[in-house]
């Protein structure tokens, strides 16, 4: 499993013209599933998700001292198989180690619950679909996250 995390001030996604999720501060997720991914990788992952500490203590300060769930921030979770494409070789890439579409729906569906449980608000694109993702990072603060 692959997730690029990003500090937001906030961020949206469209899907034929229409938003279907919007958040303020908080994280943008993009996530990748491989066909090898399951229970372990997903608990891993929400809790480095709703842990890591990307926000400073307070307003203009420069230490990370708190997570997204301390900070009461918001989510944007994307799915983006292109996460797993190997450009290795040739001039087009491989998704040979992405999750099969319904397999990666499943995990994707239940590791948007699981960060639901935390109570806080979880905004989501549309699986599958062609999105249009607009995110104003802060910072520029911007990680790969993989398990």
């Amino acid at each position: 499993m692959r997730v690029i995390i990003q500090r937001v001030k906030s961020s949206q996604v469209t899907v034929d013209g229409e938003i279907v999720g919007k958040i303020g501060r908080g994280l943008n997720l993009l996530v990748g599933i491989a066909e090898t991914d399951g229970d372990a990788e997903l608990d891993w992952m929400v809790r480095k998700c709703l842990e890591l500490r990307l926000f400073p203590d307070r307003e203009g300060g420069d230490r990370w001292q708190k997570s997204v769930q301390e900070i009461d921030g918001e989510l944007l979770v994307i799915s983006q198989f292109t996460l797993y494409g190997d450009c290795r070789k040739g001039r087009r890439p491989s998704f040979d180690r992405s999750a099969a579409p319904q397999t990666a729906e499943d995990l994707y569906n239940r590791f948007v619950a699981k960060l639901r449980e935390s109570g806080l608000r979880v905004e989501t694109g549309k699986f599958g679909a062609m999105m249009q993702v607009s995110i104003e990072n802060d910072g520029p603060v911007t990680l790969l996250l993989e398990k």
